[in-house]
């Protein structure tokens, strides 16, 4: 497929057209498209209008997104000349378009005046998934090299980087789709977790659809009936941040039941006993009480899994955006390798990318802690390899950075940014806890914002730079299976606006190093290219050239006659041994439990017809028609089934508030019986009023350095709630103490409590019981009376151990259980537990004696 299709036509006075190939500029899928470009006498921009094409990925399809993405081209909203505020200083003071020498002037001396006073690392720079491979590359390359700033990391960052740590760590690389998407089609078995692909990427169903046409079986997990859930042969819906007790219960079942497959396991991996060691206390009832999903669910999928020719594992953001998202991303790569899958025909792991170059995005540099080619920033080798292709000393070079999360947090305060630079990010509404973002982006001595359009983060700038769009600009992409593309530029940006390029250039020459820059992507490539040449995301072999003859190209691709790499795996992984890791991936409850006055779960997700923060898609009124109220405004929807509707007073379609422990925002109800009863879904693609980022938690995952986007505490009332809550309320959630006597037969408002999890013990003696963990320990609240109901354990080690049940300090029961055994006692009541009562769970094994025991108490609260 060429650049251009169709010639330009040059008749004296008449029209002037031709025909490009491109790509989409939304999500990962980056459809195929024709952009057909008609330049008209007198009319000062050209009319473009698009067709998709038949490209392995979208086959002729487009969502809704793709098919309007051309309207922003000319939208009266783009911003076409850079902005600073009339008082410099005062944001309060209005912006008033400058010219470029102005407006990078005043960002280098910002530049400048910060490192002086504070350091280099004081300035720093945030990207986007967005970016082209040579806008990524480039502006890792700006912060090291001119800025030479450890402060840089990427939106990304809330993307991928759970499941890029588990696969990294696993695989030894990380890529989305280590197979082509048209492999999925060949899965006899799907197992798609907290994914939901018939919204987010319609044309990706295509595949999907061929498997189940030639009798493939898909199982989706989602806590909502979504469209994609619709299609599948079963669908699960486990309470949001519960997915790794399901997979590691899928994996006890498989182990149980014999489907391991111990040839693969003992040939192409190691680490496995320590796995198979630690799912053995995943049992299906257990795993049913954490999730919610039925045993004979999680029976059921095992064994379509276990006795599949051909099956996948796929995840996505609905499992990985937790503060344990690596380890669920790992407990679900560890059910694919048990299974033997990845590398073979039809089967492997994978996960779905998001954004537009979400892959390509997290390989080139914008990661606090990496260089191009996911080389390590801490690795000397690594450091000197990058710093020859770029001319420097290696030791000129700064050392790793903090996470996004970690380096907002921090702005505007001693030892944080003080400037910032940021590109093709909406941080305003895209962050978790957006409120306090929002208050440190105005703590900051100087914003920078190069964008499209004015979005929220840009409205608070010191100063805005207008940038061109996706078809205004070359450059490449890489999608989610991996495969580098063309964005071929169609048609000139709006005079006054010029590329992320340009303004990297501009502002490098100012600061004294733009021999360092180029403005021109071919070159920017071909550099990308030597600098991530030997590293795991090898793009040494890819060119221009070889892209438009081949539809794309597969990395890692090491040289000119590498034929690029489709599918990964087939004879070993990318360590040096070639041998796939196991680690544990256990389940860890929400960052944030509910309680009695934040009672359910919020999940955030996407719209069909919205994209990421919606700087774009939101000035596309095709686009937003759903979420346009009767009076006009455009207020969102937030998804509850009536029974949650109705105990908090809820009327479908009318204003919702929800609150969380970090702010409140509103909605428009809308009640479906497709979501779990103590959920709630909004999406994120809102700024204002109804921006779901004021809610969300920020607390990360130890290893991806991940928010917990997808799980959190909420209350939710009626925007005008009544002066009396109606029968059902949440209010009703907080228990009033009890009488001293309770006549018999009364209605009890009752819910289950557990103390539960898998432990490392080390003995001290069997007359030596301690807490083994924090965890265990329960007080009675206030209010409420606790008794027992059940107690099952299990014990790795080889002797016995004993468990203990211990109330405010005095053993009350206990449990012996044998060497390398289990055990399950239904406990008859003797007694209540009044409130104020601690319930602690001890252990106690022979000196010297180590392994893991499993702890499961149930205690009903009443």
């Amino acid at each position: 497929m060429g650049p251009e299709l169709a010639s330009p036509t040059a008749v004296p006075g008449s029209d002037t057209a031709r025909t490009v190939a491109t790509h989409c500029p939304y999500c990962a899928l980056q459809c195929g498209m024709q952009l057909h470009v008609t330049h008209r006498p007198g009319h000062e921009r050209p009319d473009v209008r698009l067709t998709p094409s038949d490209f392995p990925t979208n086959r002729g399809g487009l969502c809704a997104k793709g098919w309007s993405a051309a309207d922003l081209l000319a939208h009266p909203e783009r911003l076409t000349a850079p902005l600073v505020r009339t008082i410099a200083g005062d944001r309060s003071s209005p912006l008033r378009p400058v010219t470029w020498d102005e407006a990078l002037d005043a960002v280098a001396a910002a530049v400048r005046a910060t490192q002086r006073r504070y350091g280099r690392d004081a300035v720093g720079c945030f990207g986007g998934g967005g970016l082209t491979n040579e806008k990524a590359y480039l502006l890792g390359k700006f912060a090291r090299t001119v800025l030479r700033t450890r402060s840089i990391d990427y939106n990304g960052r809330w993307c991928m980087s759970s499941a890029a740590a588990a696969a990294t760590r696993t695989f030894g690389i990380d890529r989305g789709l280590p197979f082509p998407v048209a492999d999925l089609a060949l899965a006899d078995v799907l197992l798609l977790v907290g994914a939901n692909p018939a919204e987010t990427m319609p044309p990706l169903m295509q595949h999907l659809e061929a498997g189940r046409e030639r009798g493939a079986r898909h199982v989706v997990v989602d806590p909502r009936t979504t469209a994609t859930a619709r299609t599948a042969h079963l669908h699960l819906q486990p309470r949001p941040g519960t997915d790794a007790a399901l997979a590691n219960g899928l994996l006890h079942v498989v182990a149980r039941r014999g489907w391991v497959d111990e040839e693969y396991v003992a040939t192409r991996t190691a680490g496995f006993e320590t796995v198979r060691e630690a799912v053995t206390g995943y049992w299906p009832d257990r795993v049913e009480r954490i999730t919610g999903v039925p045993a004979r669910d999680l029976e059921t999928v095992a064994e379509m899994l276990g006795t599949a020719a051909t099956a996948m594992v796929l995840t996505a953001r609905g499992a990985e955006q937790h503060a344990s998202g690596t380890a669920t991303a790992q407990a679900f790569i560890n059910l694919a390798l048990a299974l033997g899958l990845p590398g073979r025909p039809g089967s492997g792991y994978g996960t779905l990318t998001g954004q537009g170059n979400g892959q390509g995005g997290r390989e080139h540099g914008q990661k606090a802690d990496q260089l191009p080619g996911y080389r390590k920033i801490t690795d000397l080798a690594d450091r000197a390899h990058v710093a020859s292709v770029w001319g420097v000393d290696p030791t000129r070079l700064p050392g790793p950075g903090v996470s996004a999360t970690e380096m907002l947090r921090a702005l505007g305060t001693p030892g944080g940014v003080r400037t910032l630079l940021l590109l093709a990010s909406n941080v305003s509404v895209s962050a978790p806890d957006a409120g306090r973002v929002t208050d440190r982006l105005d703590a900051l001595d100087f914003l920078v914002v190069a964008d499209l359009f004015l979005s929220e983060s840009a409205a608070r700038a010191d100063v805005v730079l207008p940038v061109a769009m996706w078809a205004e600009e070359d450059g490449t992409v890489t999608n989610l299976e991996g495969r580098v593309l063309r964005r071929r530029r169609a048609v000139d940006p709006p005079p006054g606006v010029r590329t992320d390029l340009d303004v990297l250039m501009g502002v490098a020459e100012r600061l004294g190093h733009g021999g360092l820059m180029t403005t021109d992507a071919a070159a920017a490539f071909d550099e990308l290219g030597r600098a991530s040449s030997g590293g795991v995301a090898d793009y040494g072999g890819i060119t221009y050239d070889r892209i438009e003859d081949e539809q794309g190209v597969f990395w890692p691709c090491t040289d000119a006659e590498h034929p690029g790499t489709p599918r990964l795996f087939g004879t070993r992984f990318a360590h040096p041994d070639g041998l796939a890791r196991f680690y544990r991936g256990e389940y860890r409850d929400a960052a944030e439990r509910t309680d009695a006055e934040f009672p359910y779960v919020l999940t955030t997700g996407r719209l069909m017809r919205q994209y990421q923060s919606g700087t774009q898609t939101r000035r596309v009124s095709a686009l937003t028609g759903d979420e346009v109220g009767p009076d006009g405004s455009v207020v969102p929807h937030a998804e509850l089934h009536p029974d949650l509707a109705r105990l908090c007073g809820v009327v479908d379609g009318e204003a919702v508030q929800l609150r969380t422990r970090r702010g409140t925002a509103v909605f428009r109800a809308r009640l479906t019986t497709g979501i779990r009863t103590d959920t709630v879904f909004v999406p994120f693609h809102w700024g204002g009023p109804s921006r779901a980022n004021t809610l969300t938690d920020d607390a990360l995952d130890p290893i991806s350095r991940m928010p917990a986007f997808k799980a959190c505490a909420v209350a939710v009332t009626p925007l005008a709630a009544p002066a009396t809550p109606p029968t059902g309320s949440p209010a009703e959630h907080v228990r009033a103490p009890w009488p001293p006597a309770r006549p018999k037969g009364l209605a009890l408002d009752s819910h289950p409590t557990f103390l539960q999890g898998v432990y490392a013990l080390t003995g001290k003696g069997l007359a030596a019981p301690t807490l083994i963990d924090p965890s265990l320990s329960y007080t009675v609240p206030d209010g409420a009376v606790a008794q027992t109901v059940y107690f099952r354990g299990g014990n790795s080690a080889n002797e016995l151990v004993v468990v203990v049940l211990v109330r405010d300090g005095v053993p009350m029961r206990y449990f012996p259980i044998g060497a390398k055994g289990d055990v399950h006692v239904p406990l008859r009541v003797v007694e209540d537990l009044e409130p104020g009562t601690t319930l602690e769970v001890h252990a106690a094994g022979a000196a010297g004696v180590s392994g893991v025991v499993v702890i499961d108490l149930g205690l009903v609260e009443v």
